[in-house]
């Protein structure tokens, strides 16, 4: 039986996952046969992009934030000519291959943002029609349209029951971002089996009720049905949209069709060859792709290098007529930033007195207004983090040009859709207390996985919350967040540091920030006295230092630097020899040479006293064992009381840290 070409792209898609789970024995084929009309139709009839320009500004975003059915999008990157090759397809899931088991960005061509854990893909696709509403306010002109794209999102039963769907739908229906449209695959089917087994919500009304316009399409393979409710989508006005398809996991396969057998196990030979006579298909064929599929695939290539020419035509004209804006533009696609951004950082002075939030916000608002492609916000907390841009607007509906975003209580959604923010090219932070931080972890840690530099802001940072209690305390947060990879994570001690640490911030590219501040006011440091904070770029530095070797050198981040501070002058009345360390970030110190790290922690000076107020986690790795260097800080939870109160009863003190230096000297020297 011949076929007309929509029917062989969309068989090849299902044909091609099946075979790539089959011969990696693992993966999810069920989703890809299912949906394969849905990504088709999307691809094929609604979205603008071109395959050889993955990265082209103005292209429509596709995001699978159903990532475990990966081969569905390397499936339609394939037959719609991006750089994933058949080859790469037979290698799915393999080390090193480009068809990884679930998403990730940057490794494949087409691949937006990464998805996995569900309902991240939802989240980021909301920062992504954030972007996309600023990027359209700020630059488009009179005749000059240069940004109008959409973002498309397909999501599953799990994405709808996660959290995050719930906070980031929220949102996205109060902004009324109509650039947004998501499809769900209602199949009633997830690992354990039928949804019914959790979740037996109306989701039509959730999403009405979200403020969303809603349509259903009762038969995933009805491709006019698609088309229909895909054309209402993209013409809706003041409202994102979700299309409800009503699918059958695994279509077309004689005995898995509708179980859950069939979600996340290969569907077996003899099952793939019985599927394959069903879709007219040579059932011994294996990653067989038609000639006329590749023919199509040429076609869509020439469409998407026509598309993005004409782009390019406007633009150059625009550039001519509003060339700063232009300039602007080629920074964002560059991660560059404006020439001379950093020209009016503040510095502080010997005698003042405030807290890492406060002069973080100064330096913010410095910065924000050298760029103003920056944006950002809070969990409702701006009041309290100080990361409100001055002398701008808010992010509204209808009135998308403004800077700050308020992202209500919704820390998992505002990780997720400050991602999407970035993934765009725009520079964006995020803000809440630094015990919330758990709330927004998986977004944090995709930042990490995708290499973007995000800033997450995270203020009150220690027992020094005081009266809010242990609730409000972070005990084990920055250890936490110091072990995920590629995060930097910044603790200050005072407003130079924190100066100096921002210009560190914003010329990172490749990670994102975890900037740590604290609540309560910090003395700034005699630099006259003491060494330039300029040495916060080496992630560690000496801070204060003796005349020749020190018997003991005391260690620090933070509010707690200026104990050590205090204990060093007290020591060396005494006669003891001390250095102070200030290390507001260990991964920065890391990537030092080891003949930095010599000179900072000389291996034969092993009486050592690191101080945090926080978990103690971690810190044996510059004291040493517990013969040689000590560790002061949070062993239990905090306690609701005054600041004062609680340092004392943890032990948080100078004297304390005084009568740590003396004992480990004492240690030292019987070993």
């Amino acid at each position: 039986m011949k076929q007309n070409i929509e029917q062989l792209c969309i068989n090849t898609i299902r044909t091609l996952s099946m075979d790539a789970v089959q011969a990696a024995k693992s993966g999810h084929p069920g989703t890809p046969m299912a949906l394969a009309p849905v990504v088709y139709s999307i691809y094929d009839h609604f979205m603008k992009y071109n395959p050889s320009n993955p990265n082209w500004l103005n292209r429509d975003r596709f995001i699978l934030s159903a990532g475990h059915a990966s081969m569905l999008l390397y499936s339609i990157l394939h037959i719609t000519g991006y750089d994933v090759t058949l080859n790469d397809i037979e290698s799915f899931r393999q080390l090193h291959s480009k068809c990884a088991g679930h998403p990730e960005y940057g490794l494949t061509p087409g691949v937006e943002t990464t998805t996995g854990p569900l309902g991240q893909g939802l989240a980021t696709s909301v920062g992504f029609a954030i972007a996309e509403k600023w990027l359209e306010s700020f630059f488009n002109k009179p005749h000059y349209e240069l940004i109008n794209y959409k973002t498309f999102a397909l999501s599953g039963d799990g994405c709808m029951m996660e959290g995050i769907s719930s906070e980031a739908a929220s949102i996205a229906g109060h902004l009324g971002l109509d650039n947004l449209i998501w499809l769900y695959d209602n199949n009633h089917i997830t690992i354990e089996g039928n949804t019914s087994l959790a979740f037996t919500e109306d989701v039509a009304t959730r999403f009405i009720a979200y403020g969303w316009n809603v349509q259903r399409v009762g038969d995933a393979n009805d491709l006019e049905m698609l088309s229909r409710a895909l054309n209402i989508a993209i013409k809706e006005k003041g409202r994102p949209s979700l299309i409800i398809v009503d699918s059958h996991i695994a279509y077309g396969a004689p005995t898995k069709q509708d179980t859950h057998g069939a979600h996340g196990s290969p569907l077996g030979e003899e099952e793939i060859k019985a599927t394959k006579k069903f879709y007219g298909w040579d059932p011994d064929k294996k990653f067989f792709v038609p000639e006329e599929v590749n023919e199509y695939a040429n076609k869509i290539v020439e469409r998407g290098k026509k598309q993005n020419a004409e782009w390019d035509k406007l633009f150059s004209k625009y550039q001519k007529e509003y060339p700063e804006l232009a300039a602007q533009l080629k920074l964002i696609q560059k991660r560059e930033m404006p020439k001379g951004w950093d020209c009016c950082i503040p510095t502080f002075k010997y005698g003042d007195s405030l807290s890492g939030r406060k002069a973080s916000g100064k330096v913010l608002n410095a910065i924000a207004e050298k760029i103003p492609f920056m944006i950002g916000g809070s969990a409702d907390l701006s009041p309290s983090t100080f990361t409100t841009i001055t002398g701008t607007e808010n992010f509204e509906k209808e009135s998308y040009n403004g800077r700050n975003l308020h992202f209500g209580i919704r820390e998992h959604a505002m990780g997720a859709i400050v991602n999407g923010i970035s993934l765009s090219g725009l520079k964006s932070f995020a803000s809440t207390f630094l015990v919330f931080s758990d709330y927004a972890r998986s977004s944090i840690r995709l930042s990490a996985l995708m290499n973007q530099p995000v800033i997450y802001i995270f203020t009150h940072d220690s027992i020094g919350v005081g009266e809010d209690g242990p609730t409000h305390q972070p005990i084990e947060h920055i250890a936490s967040l110091r072990a995920i990879p590629n995060l930097e994570v910044i603790r200050p001690a005072d407003a130079n540091e924190v100066a100096f640490l921002w210009k560190h911030i914003m010329e990172l590219k490749d990670r994102p920030t975890a900037l740590i501040l604290s609540r309560q006011d910090l003395s700034v440091f005699d630099r006259n006295k003491y060494a330039s904070a300029q040495g916060a770029l080496k992630g560690g530095y000496i801070l204060a230092d003796c005349e020749g070797a020190p018997d003991v050198i005391l260690i620090s981040t933070g509010s707690e630097v200026s104990m050590c501070i205090e204990a060093y002058e007290e020591l060396m009345k005494d006669g003891i020899n001390t250095r102070v360390v200030s290390m507001p970030c260990w991964s920065l110190y890391e990537r030092q040479s080891p003949e930095y790290w010599k000179s900072v922690l000389p291996s034969n000076i092993t009486a050592r006293v690191a101080v945090e107020a926080g978990s103690t986690f971690g810190w044996r790795r510059f004291v040493g064992l517990h013969h040689q260097g000590e560790v002061l800080g949070m062993r239990t939870f905090g306690a609701s009381g005054k600041l004062s109160s609680l340092l004392e009863e943890f032990g948080l003190t100078t004297d304390s840290i005084i009568k740590s230096a003396k004992e480990v000297i004492r240690k030292n020297k019987n070993i």
